[in-house]
């Protein structure tokens, strides 16, 4: 809601609230006027001092006229800030907090701490901007920090500066010198990351989000909620984030909710806050003996606070208890602290042994989740009970009942969104909107189908409705839009390689993706943009705000400095040492690698060649690798070496294919031809394939087709005298590749080169194998290698051995991983000898046969008589029969010693059908391309 109000506006707002807080504070030292406003004969002020009997452990107190500013404090600006969290949400209160404000002095100032940067190398010397080191102390214990601050400062109030106007102002402007203090430290919003006592309060009263605020996560803004941000020259906004704190509620105060949920942090702030607030407000119970001394608001006019600190701090029964009030308030509220942090940890685990013995369907997220919003709910009203109610008391019975009627309704319809949301739901929400977004990227005519409404106004169910129904929207078209969906989720650090499976999951059951088209997406984005997947690089959606920022203003800067250039001829590295670039990097702290990246990235000319040249340079180390499978020691395993070999083909066609289209974007750009002779000499094989086969020669300048046809300089050749040593290298680094049928095979090998070094991967890394094929393999190496001394054979890889042979039949070739594996869990291998018959003529088909070993002959009838057709390993037996599950019109013999065949019913198969629409669909083509065969085979004849 707020956070579109623009920049410049809300900063005349704070400078009002700013300039209005630091007024109340200057009265706290110098009020020679509202003062009369309380004097018992004054005709008309609510404010006047009344006759009344207020007493405090059995006395009357002795009033005098007062001052305001102490009363104004505490009884309209602090429960003001509380309404506005819960109503608002924390996205306006960050932006008018004068706290906040104040801390951003010394960066206005240009006034912040610096550390010196040298680069050893070239002796260039840099400045980067402070901020709070992710492995310190502070920012593993931030929170508790705070809640010490807000623990001190409620004990402070009773103690000292509840009434007494100096030491309140004494302490206001300690807290104003703080937050100038560390806005000088640490860059961003430090103050309010990692000091402010108000930033735990903001937490429980403004996350998941406040009734009407705004959600980040499907906003079309790029600058949401309260980021940081900063106003240019022409009146458009730019994000001014630095990344102080990852995750940041600033930009998105629900994601910061749902990743901190389970933090132990979080339930000591949500059930500690609780009993302090009781315990704030009982103790004035305790400490006068009755309720009508809070009530009263006499509290916040004591002058003489300061001389009661050694007086009894308790008052129960008309007796008063002989403990010092400056033990007895960190007593209580200490003691009431941890009963409810003790309360609510008791609590929340009785409720989630009760929803398992219930066998509910809820998860221990939505149960802690609806735990923390009944106690936000209830904290908040009970907070409203005392707070501000000295002053209301004061207003018509009417509006007294329409201000707590007010509240209730306001707090209990927050109570009702809250209660609602869930991680799954906010995950839901955020990739539906990516999605969209990438929907709208492929300019998907939708609007005849949707009645006039756009892509924008359906809801997260309806978008993926829309996408399996779409006319038009084929299969490639959805994997190019969840390709979109991984590479901007990466981008943004949402998730990382080894998370995505399992956080996408959700949205690839919507859309029909299955686990293997993932990883192939994942291997996709790997080829075409490397430094998506590199662990090395820090992926949030913070630090991707910050380069943005950073980008942004230095393609200003440079088109303010380079009016008559060309931006597409500038470069901007001519400008790196100016005084307002140096700046520029202090304040996004940009580091050299991150401006390298940057500056690469502002010719696309200039990141597309280091993009290719990036993939040409893994294109040797894949050749190579290739070439070492490619040994005639290995050649016994020719099924398994089939596997690896042509996924490492596959991962070279992809970078080839990468390239080709790098060079149709650079046409006859200079850097282009060099390009061409570096990939014609890289990889001749693979390219010409791909220029035969996808028409490359029609997208490509007449000169780059001609370097990429020219034969090569040197002819190419292949080492046949590798040794097992040479090769245990690549194998270990398929090892590492994320498709499970490549680990296990690259496992089944290294068992048989070097059994020991697979012993020890087995008994120290076999834990981190999260494959089942993967871990079987492993299980039975170590199996075999405690009984026997020789090389495990594939036949003792039953799971594996399935999954090769599935592999390599031309009717399961190059299916999915995922699918294939399924398929091996179901089937059976069964060995016939010479003679036996595997299938007869007029037998129902009530199993898939694939020949895996051995011979077969085929016995078709015919009108002339009996044809004999061989068949051969990898080839299926009467696949049309069994899918269309009718009775089999030929006999089936073995026609060798040992005929071995891999079994999968018939049922089993209809199984997997309907549970994997993708897996019916490659068959279905599989059955297709068959029958063509078959009818030309036929019409030959």
């Amino acid at each position: 809601m707020f956070a579109q109000l623009s920049e410049r506006r809300m900063h005349w707002i704070r400078w009002i609230l700013t300039g209005g807080w630091l007024l109340i504070i200057a009265s706290l030292f110098y009020d020679p006027w509202t003062s009369a406003l309380t004097t018992a004969d004054h005709p008309w002020s609510p404010l006047r001092l009344s006759n009344q009997c207020i007493e405090v452990q059995g006395e009357c107190l002795a009033e005098q006229p007062y001052a305001l500013g102490t009363t104004l404090f505490w009884g309209a600006i602090v429960p003001a800030a509380i309404f506005i969290l819960l109503v608002f949400g924390h996205e306006l209160w960050r932006r008018i907090c004068p706290l906040s404000f104040l801390s951003q002095i010394p960066r206005a100032l240009g006034w912040q701490r610096q550390f010196k940067r040298e680069n050893k190398k070239t002796g260039k010397v840099r400045y980067e901007l402070a901020k709070v080191d992710r492995n310190s102390w502070l920012d593993r214990n931030y929170a508790y920090v705070q809640f010490s601050w807000l623990f001190i400062g409620l004990c402070g109030r009773i103690l000292f500066f509840n009434g007494d106007r100096l030491m309140l102002g004494g302490w206001l402007l300690f807290t104003v010198a703080m937050a100038i203090t560390v806005g000088y430290l640490y860059g961003g919003k430090s103050w309010c990351q990692y000091f402010c006592p108000m930033a735990p309060v903001q937490s429980i009263y403004g996350e998941p989000g406040g009734l009407l605020a705004s959600k980040a996560h499907t906003s079309e803004e790029l600058i949401t909620q309260s980021m940081c941000r900063t106003v240019l020259p022409d009146g458009k906004e730019q994000s001014a984030c630095v990344a102080c704190q990852n995750p940041c509620i600033d930009i998105d105060a629900e994601r910061t909710y749902w990743n901190s949920l389970n933090q132990p942090e979080t339930a000591f702030l949500r059930y500690g806050y609780v009993g302090l607030v009781i315990g704030y407000f009982a103790y004035y119970y305790l400490y006068a003996g009755n309720w009508n001394y809070y009530f009263s608001g006499v509290w916040s006019r004591q002058t003489d606070q300061l001389n009661s600190l050694l007086s009894p701090g308790f008052y129960l029964f008309d007796q008063a208890i002989n403990i010092p009030k400056i033990v007895a308030v960190p007593l209580v509220l200490g003691a009431c602290t941890a009963i409810a942090y003790g309360a609510g940890r008791w609590l929340e685990k009785r409720i989630k042994a009760h929803n398992r013995q219930q066998q509910n369907s809820l998860n221990i997220d939505i149960i802690r989740h609806r735990i923390f919003t009944v106690c936000t709910f209830a904290i908040f009203n009970f907070f409203f009970i005392f707070a501000g109610r000295p002053l209301i008391q004061l207003l018509p019975l009417a509006v007294q009942y329409l201000y707590d009627i007010g509240l209730v309704t306001l707090s209990t319809l927050w109570l009702y969104k809250t209660w609602r949301r869930s991680a799954d739901l906010y995950s839901r929400e955020n990739l539906a909107n990516r999605f969209r977004k990438q929907l709208e990227k492929l300019q998907v005519n939708v609007s005849q189908f949707l009645e006039g409404r756009t892509l924008s106004d359906l809801n997260t169910h309806e978008v993926y409705v829309l996408a399996k129904v779409l006319p038009g929207f084929t299969r490639e078209k959805r994997h190019q839009a969840y390709k979109g969906v991984v590479r901007e989720a990466l981008e943004e650090g949402y998730v990382n390689y080894s998370s995505s499976l399992e956080v996408l999951q959700q949205m690839r059951q919507e859309l029909g993706i299955t686990d293997d088209e993932h990883r192939l997406v994942l291997e996709e984005l790997g080829i075409e943009d490397p430094a998506l997947l590199n662990p090395d690089r820090q992926r949030t959606l913070e630090n991707q705000i910050r380069l943005t920022g950073y980008r942004k203003s230095l393609e200003r800067l440079l088109l303010l400095q380079q009016k008559q250039a060309s931006f597409n001829t500038f470069e901007p590295t001519s400008l790196q040492d100016s005084v307002a670039i140096r700046s520029l990097r202090r304040q996004y702290s940009i580091t050299p690698q991150e401006e390298e990246w940057i500056l690469s990235g502002f010719s696309d000319e200039t990141s597309s060649i280091k993009k290719a040249e990036f993939l040409l340079a893994q294109l040797p180390e894949l050749i190579d690798c290739y070439r070492a499978l490619n040994q005639p020691i290995l050649q016994e395993h020719k099924a398994v070496l089939t596997l690896l070999q042509e996924n490492i083909s596959h991962k070279k066609e992809l970078i080839v294919r990468s390239v080709l289209q790098t060079l149709e974007q650079l046409q006859s750009a200079p850097a282009s031809l060099p390009l061409a002779q570096s990939l014609q000499q890289a990889s001749p094989t693979v390219l010409s394939e791909l220029l035969e086969q996808e028409h490359w020669g029609d997208r490509l300048p007449a000169e780059i087709r001609q370097c990429l046809t020219e034969p090569g300089e040197n002819p190419l050749s292949c080492s046949l005298e590798l040794s097992p040593e040479t090769i245990l290298p690549y194998l270990e680094v398929l090892l590492q590749d994320q498709n499970p049928m490549v680990q296990a095979a690259a496992l089944y090998m290294l068992t048989q080169l070097a059994p020991q070094r697979s012993q020890t991967i087995g008994i120290n890394y076999g834990h981190q194998f999260n494959s089942h094929l993967v871990q079987y393999t492993l299980d039975h190496f170590l199996a075999w290698q405690s009984t026997s001394t020789k090389n495990p054979p594939l036949i003792e890889f039953p799971d594996l051995e399935k999954v090769v042979y599935l592999f390599n039949s031309d009717f399961f070739h190059r299916m999915q991983s995922e699918t294939l594996i399924a398929l091996a869990e179901r089937a059976e291998v069964r060995t016939y000898n010479k003679g036996d018959v595997i299938t007869e003529a007029g037998d129902t088909c009530r199993e898939l046969l694939l020949l895996i070993e051995g011979d077969a002959n085929v016995h078709y009838q015919t009108e002339t008589g009996v044809r004999i057709e061989q068949l051969h390993p990898g080839q299926t037996l009467d696949e049309l029969e069994v899918l269309a599950h009718s009775k089999s019109e030929n006999t089936i013999i073995a026609d060798s010693r040992s005929t071995r065949i891999l079994a999968i019913s018939v049922d089993q198969f209809d199984d997997l059908l309907d549970h994997d629409p993708d897996f019916a669909r490659r068959v279905l083509e599989l059955e297709s391309r068959q029958l063509q065969r078959f009818v030309r085979s036929v019409q030959a004849f």
